[in-house]
């Protein structure tokens, strides 16, 4: 890597010796992902989770009549995968796009289950993202439940503001259950 971002990723959470990060970091497998190509489509099997280095991508999960139902974003920094299917070592129900061009770090589950068992601190760095993850998904599942399009959208605002200066109307709209033209009232 020619930059210490992951490392400083993990430093949020959990402090590495060069020598640590060295071993953690040689675990990971760079890709780069162009605008508009997957990175996992639904029925492939899932062995990796992907750290963002640069890029957006969106998760998408199809339904039998074909409508897309945005899931979740990732941007910088963030974790993406097809989560269940990750850990069951299982096949894809989400596809994974890439909004723009990406440079990830793919880490299989089987290198993230020996650097877990070796490192404490990293199954720990793990457990605190997962905990984060299941507290985003909680509160849009009860934002989805209680608030009208008004309250969902400016929750989203509020989470990311950065997130929605980079991603196209049509992909908002859908991640917030409304169509494009629901969302453009919202203005």
């Amino acid at each position: 890597m020619d930059d210490d971002q992951l490392k400083k990723h993990f430093e949020e959470i959990i402090a590495l010796t060069n020598d640590e990060y060295e071993y953690i970091r040689s675990h990971f497998k760079r890709r780069i992902i162009k605008r508009k190509r997957y990175l996992l489509q639904a029925g492939d099997k899932v062995t990796n989770t992907f750290w963002v280095k640069k890029g957006l991508l969106v998760a998408c999960y199809h339904d039998e009549s074909g409508k897309e139902h945005v899931v979740q974003f990732a941007m910088e920094n963030w974790w993406i995968t097809d989560y269940p299917a990750y850990f069951s070592q299982g096949n894809a129900t989400l596809s994974i796009e890439s909004i723009e061009d990406c440079e990830v770090y793919a880490l299989s589950f089987d290198d993230r289950e020996k650097i877990c068992k070796e490192f404490h601190k990293v199954e720990y760095f793990f457990r605190k993202k997962a905990n984060s993850g299941y507290a985003a998904l909680q509160r849009r599942m009860l934002s989805f439940l209680s608030d009208d399009i008004k309250g969902r959208y400016e929750l989203l605002l509020k989470q990311y503001p950065a997130l929605l200066q980079r991603v196209p109307k049509s992909i908002v709209a859908s991640y917030l259950g409304v169509s494009r033209e629901t969302l453009s009232r919202l203005h």
